[in-house]
Protein backbone atom coordinates (compact mmCIF):
# COMPACT_ATOMS: atom_id res chain seq x y z
CA UNK A 1 0.00 0.00 0.00
CA UNK A 2 1.27 3.76 -0.58
CA UNK A 3 2.15 5.60 1.92
CA UNK A 4 0.45 8.53 2.62
CA UNK A 5 2.78 11.60 2.15
CA UNK A 6 0.23 13.86 3.79
CA UNK A 7 -0.05 11.75 6.98
CA UNK A 8 2.48 12.69 10.12
CA UNK A 9 4.28 9.35 10.81
CA UNK A 10 6.64 8.23 13.34
CA UNK A 11 7.81 4.88 14.80
CA UNK A 12 10.02 6.09 17.84
CA UNK A 13 10.98 2.78 19.86
CA UNK A 14 12.78 4.81 22.65
CA UNK A 15 9.36 7.08 23.08
CA UNK A 16 7.99 3.84 24.90
CA UNK A 17 11.23 2.91 26.97
CA UNK A 18 11.48 6.58 28.09
CA UNK A 19 7.68 7.04 29.08
CA UNK A 20 7.70 3.41 31.15
CA UNK A 21 11.54 5.04 32.45
CA UNK A 22 9.48 8.33 33.34
CA UNK A 23 6.72 6.38 35.88
CA UNK A 24 9.50 4.83 37.31
CA UNK A 25 11.09 7.88 38.06
CA UNK A 26 8.39 9.53 39.69
CA UNK A 27 8.16 8.47 42.91
CA UNK A 28 11.91 9.95 43.42
CA UNK A 29 11.16 13.39 42.74
CA UNK A 30 8.83 15.82 44.52
CA UNK A 31 6.86 17.82 41.61
CA UNK A 32 7.81 18.34 37.58
CA UNK A 33 8.32 21.03 35.11
CA UNK A 34 6.68 20.67 32.22
CA UNK A 35 8.32 22.27 29.44
CA UNK A 36 5.89 23.54 26.40
CA UNK A 37 6.83 25.46 23.40
CA UNK A 38 5.22 29.06 23.70
CA UNK A 39 4.34 28.91 19.68
CA UNK A 40 2.23 25.52 20.36
CA UNK A 41 0.92 25.94 24.33
CA UNK A 42 -1.33 22.96 24.01
CA UNK A 43 -0.22 21.08 20.79
CA UNK A 44 3.28 20.50 22.53
CA UNK A 45 1.60 19.68 26.24
CA UNK A 46 1.46 15.91 26.16
CA UNK A 47 -1.56 14.13 26.08
CA UNK A 48 -1.09 11.86 28.54
CA UNK A 49 0.58 14.29 30.87
CA UNK A 50 -2.26 14.55 33.71
CA UNK A 51 -2.73 11.03 33.94
CA UNK A 52 1.02 9.80 33.68
CA UNK A 53 1.53 12.25 36.19
CA UNK A 54 -1.79 11.81 39.04
CA UNK A 55 -1.37 13.82 42.12
CA UNK A 56 1.83 15.00 41.16
CA UNK A 57 2.55 18.92 41.41
CA UNK A 58 3.00 20.42 38.26
CA UNK A 59 4.66 23.90 37.03
CA UNK A 60 4.11 24.77 32.82
CA UNK A 61 7.06 26.54 31.66
CA UNK A 62 6.18 28.16 28.25
CA UNK A 63 9.80 28.13 26.31
CA UNK A 64 10.76 30.25 23.43
CA UNK A 65 9.15 33.03 24.53
CA UNK A 66 10.52 35.36 22.98
CA UNK A 67 9.56 34.04 19.74
CA UNK A 68 5.71 34.85 20.39
CA UNK A 69 3.70 38.12 20.69
CA UNK A 70 3.84 38.81 24.52
CA UNK A 71 0.22 40.22 24.84
CA UNK A 72 -1.00 36.97 23.39
CA UNK A 73 1.08 35.23 25.74
CA UNK A 74 -0.43 36.86 28.81
CA UNK A 75 -3.73 35.42 27.16
CA UNK A 76 -2.50 31.72 27.36
CA UNK A 77 -0.99 31.97 30.60
CA UNK A 78 -4.16 32.99 31.99
CA UNK A 79 -6.17 29.82 30.03
CA UNK A 80 -3.60 27.34 30.74
CA UNK A 81 -3.22 28.22 34.45
CA UNK A 82 -7.73 27.58 34.52
CA UNK A 83 -7.08 24.60 32.30
CA UNK A 84 -4.90 22.32 34.06
CA UNK A 85 -5.21 24.20 37.52
CA UNK A 86 -0.88 24.54 37.99
CA UNK A 87 0.92 27.58 38.07
CA UNK A 88 2.20 28.68 34.75
CA UNK A 89 5.67 30.97 33.91
CA UNK A 90 7.20 32.04 30.71
CA UNK A 91 10.79 32.06 30.16
CA UNK A 92 13.19 31.59 26.78
CA UNK A 93 17.13 30.40 26.78
CA UNK A 94 18.35 33.40 25.83
CA UNK A 95 18.31 35.70 28.81
CA UNK A 96 18.75 34.56 32.39
CA UNK A 97 16.37 37.39 33.94
CA UNK A 98 13.74 34.92 34.99
CA UNK A 99 15.74 32.22 37.05
CA UNK A 100 14.90 32.91 40.17
CA UNK A 101 11.58 33.09 39.44
CA UNK A 102 11.48 29.36 38.30
CA UNK A 103 13.65 28.17 40.96
CA UNK A 104 11.33 29.74 43.68
CA UNK A 105 8.90 28.20 42.05
CA UNK A 106 10.28 24.85 41.82
CA UNK A 107 11.06 24.58 45.49
CA UNK A 108 7.94 26.06 46.58
CA UNK A 109 5.82 23.48 44.80
CA UNK A 110 8.17 20.37 46.38
CA UNK A 111 7.84 21.70 49.77
CA UNK A 112 4.16 19.67 50.79
CA UNK A 113 6.49 16.37 50.40
CA UNK A 114 9.77 17.35 52.14
CA UNK A 115 7.26 18.91 55.23
CA UNK A 116 5.94 15.18 55.07
CA UNK A 117 9.12 13.82 54.67
CA UNK A 118 10.49 15.55 57.54
CA UNK A 119 7.24 14.85 59.82
CA UNK A 120 8.80 11.42 59.38
CA UNK A 121 12.04 12.34 61.59
CA UNK A 122 14.36 12.52 58.77
CA UNK A 123 16.39 15.45 57.97
CA UNK A 124 15.44 17.96 55.25
CA UNK A 125 16.77 17.10 51.67
CA UNK A 126 17.05 19.45 48.23
CA UNK A 127 14.06 19.31 46.15
CA UNK A 128 13.79 16.86 43.83
CA UNK A 129 11.90 18.20 40.49
CA UNK A 130 11.35 16.16 36.65
CA UNK A 131 11.66 18.02 33.77
CA UNK A 132 9.31 16.63 30.87
CA UNK A 133 8.49 17.62 27.53
CA UNK A 134 8.03 16.83 24.12
CA UNK A 135 11.51 16.37 21.99
CA UNK A 136 13.00 19.85 20.98
CA UNK A 137 10.98 22.08 23.57
CA UNK A 138 14.40 23.04 25.48
CA UNK A 139 14.49 21.01 27.86
CA UNK A 140 18.39 21.17 28.19
CA UNK A 141 18.78 24.28 27.10
CA UNK A 142 16.57 25.63 30.43
CA UNK A 143 18.44 23.14 32.61
CA UNK A 144 21.83 24.70 31.19
CA UNK A 145 20.74 27.94 31.62
CA UNK A 146 19.54 26.86 35.26
CA UNK A 147 23.23 25.44 35.54
CA UNK A 148 24.39 28.19 33.98
CA UNK A 149 26.63 25.34 32.19
CA UNK A 150 26.39 23.23 29.96
CA UNK A 151 26.02 19.88 31.84
CA UNK A 152 23.26 18.86 29.84
CA UNK A 153 23.58 17.27 26.47
CA UNK A 154 21.92 19.92 24.04
CA UNK A 155 21.08 19.67 20.04
CA UNK A 156 19.20 21.32 17.62
CA UNK A 157 17.87 17.94 16.49
CA UNK A 158 14.91 16.39 18.17
CA UNK A 159 15.38 13.87 20.80
CA UNK A 160 18.83 14.26 21.14
CA UNK A 161 18.54 13.58 25.26
CA UNK A 162 18.36 9.88 25.45
CA UNK A 163 18.86 9.05 28.84
CA UNK A 164 17.96 10.87 32.12
CA UNK A 165 20.50 12.50 34.44
CA UNK A 166 20.09 14.16 37.93
CA UNK A 167 21.54 18.34 37.89
CA UNK A 168 21.94 19.88 41.00
CA UNK A 169 21.03 23.59 40.36
CA UNK A 170 21.91 24.54 44.24
CA UNK A 171 21.81 23.13 47.66
CA UNK A 172 17.71 23.53 47.59
CA UNK A 173 17.15 22.10 44.35
CA UNK A 174 17.97 19.13 42.05
CA UNK A 175 16.83 18.75 38.94
CA UNK A 176 15.58 15.08 36.65
CA UNK A 177 16.28 15.61 32.85
CA UNK A 178 14.25 13.41 31.01
CA UNK A 179 14.32 12.29 27.00
CA UNK A 180 11.85 14.04 25.43
CA UNK A 181 8.31 12.16 24.94
CA UNK A 182 5.98 12.12 22.16
CA UNK A 183 2.43 10.48 21.94
CA UNK A 184 2.34 7.06 20.74
CA UNK A 185 -0.49 7.09 18.13
CA UNK A 186 -1.33 10.23 15.95
CA UNK A 187 -4.54 10.45 15.94
CA UNK A 188 -4.18 14.25 15.79
CA UNK A 189 -3.03 14.58 12.71
CA UNK A 190 -3.15 18.79 13.02
CA UNK A 191 -1.49 18.53 16.18
CA UNK A 192 1.27 16.18 14.83
CA UNK A 193 1.70 18.93 12.11
CA UNK A 194 2.12 21.65 14.39
CA UNK A 195 4.99 19.92 16.20
CA UNK A 196 6.72 19.17 12.72
CA UNK A 197 6.29 23.33 12.27
CA UNK A 198 8.50 24.24 15.31
CA UNK A 199 10.70 20.66 14.42
CA UNK A 200 9.72 18.82 17.65
CA UNK A 201 9.39 15.71 15.46
CA UNK A 202 11.91 14.01 13.51
CA UNK A 203 12.30 15.11 9.95
CA UNK A 204 11.91 11.42 8.71
CA UNK A 205 8.14 11.91 9.65
CA UNK A 206 7.29 14.12 7.07
CA UNK A 207 8.38 16.00 3.84
CA UNK A 208 9.19 19.75 3.93
CA UNK A 209 6.95 20.78 1.31
CA UNK A 210 3.67 19.59 2.50
CA UNK A 211 4.51 20.67 6.52
CA UNK A 212 5.26 23.98 4.05
CA UNK A 213 2.08 24.37 2.78
CA UNK A 214 -0.13 23.51 6.14
CA UNK A 215 2.33 25.93 8.07
CA UNK A 216 1.81 28.43 4.99
CA UNK A 217 -2.58 28.18 5.17
CA UNK A 218 -2.20 28.92 9.08
CA UNK A 219 -0.02 32.01 8.84
CA UNK A 220 -2.28 33.03 5.97
CA UNK A 221 -5.33 33.03 8.30
CA UNK A 222 -3.99 33.89 11.06
CA UNK A 223 -1.27 36.48 10.35
CA UNK A 224 -1.83 36.90 6.71
CA UNK A 225 -0.41 40.82 6.63
CA UNK A 226 3.39 39.87 8.52
CA UNK A 227 3.42 37.01 6.18
CA UNK A 228 3.11 39.12 3.29
CA UNK A 229 5.17 42.19 3.99
CA UNK A 230 8.18 39.71 4.92
CA UNK A 231 7.98 37.67 1.61
CA UNK A 232 6.49 41.09 -0.18
CA UNK A 233 3.61 39.07 -1.56
CA UNK A 234 0.84 42.01 -2.55
CA UNK A 235 -2.66 41.53 -1.19
CA UNK A 236 -4.50 40.47 -4.59
CA UNK A 237 -1.85 37.79 -5.08
CA UNK A 238 -2.65 34.00 -3.53
CA UNK A 239 0.04 33.32 -0.61
CA UNK A 240 1.65 30.14 -2.01
CA UNK A 241 4.66 28.45 -1.69
CA UNK A 242 5.01 29.01 -5.62
CA UNK A 243 4.28 32.54 -5.39
CA UNK A 244 7.21 32.94 -2.60
CA UNK A 245 9.69 31.21 -4.71
CA UNK A 246 8.60 33.49 -7.67
CA UNK A 247 8.99 36.47 -5.44
CA UNK A 248 12.39 35.36 -4.24
CA UNK A 249 13.63 33.87 -7.71
CA UNK A 250 14.01 30.37 -6.51
CA UNK A 251 13.67 28.99 -9.31
CA UNK A 252 14.92 25.66 -11.60
CA UNK A 253 15.31 24.61 -15.04
CA UNK A 254 13.06 25.83 -17.23
CA UNK A 255 12.10 28.60 -15.02
CA UNK A 256 9.94 27.16 -12.71
CA UNK A 257 9.43 27.42 -8.72
CA UNK A 258 11.86 25.75 -6.60
CA UNK A 259 9.49 24.36 -4.18
CA UNK A 260 11.81 22.16 -2.14
CA UNK A 261 14.04 25.27 -1.74
CA UNK A 262 11.79 27.55 -0.33
CA UNK A 263 9.54 25.03 1.48
CA UNK A 264 12.71 24.73 3.69
CA UNK A 265 13.23 28.23 3.72
CA UNK A 266 10.09 28.89 5.06
CA UNK A 267 9.92 26.64 7.59
CA UNK A 268 13.43 27.54 8.34
CA UNK A 269 12.28 31.60 8.31
CA UNK A 270 9.44 30.70 10.98
CA UNK A 271 11.62 28.62 13.28
CA UNK A 272 13.63 30.93 13.79
CA UNK A 273 10.69 34.05 14.44
CA UNK A 274 12.50 36.01 11.00
CA UNK A 275 8.54 35.98 9.87
CA UNK A 276 7.32 37.59 12.91
CA UNK A 277 6.35 36.37 16.51
CA UNK A 278 3.53 33.83 16.48
CA UNK A 279 1.21 31.38 18.04
CA UNK A 280 -0.50 28.73 16.45
CA UNK A 281 -2.84 27.42 18.65
CA UNK A 282 -6.17 28.61 19.09
CA UNK A 283 -7.61 29.29 22.91
CA UNK A 284 -10.30 26.81 23.43
CA UNK A 285 -13.58 28.36 23.56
Amino acid sequence: MKKDKTHIHWYPGHIAKAERKLKEQLSLVDAVIEVVDARLPLSSVYKNITGLLGEKPRLILLNKADLVDSDELKTWIKFLENKFNSPVLFTDAKNSKDLNIVIKKAIELSEAKIQAIMKKGLLRRPARVMVVGMPNVGKSSIINKLTKSSKTKTGAKAGVTRQQQWVRINPLLELLDTPGIIPMRQDDQLAAKKLAFVNSISENAYTNEIIAQELLEILDNKYSQLVREYYGIENDVNLTINNIAIKRNWLITGGQPDIERTSVYLLRDFREGKIGKFILDDVEK
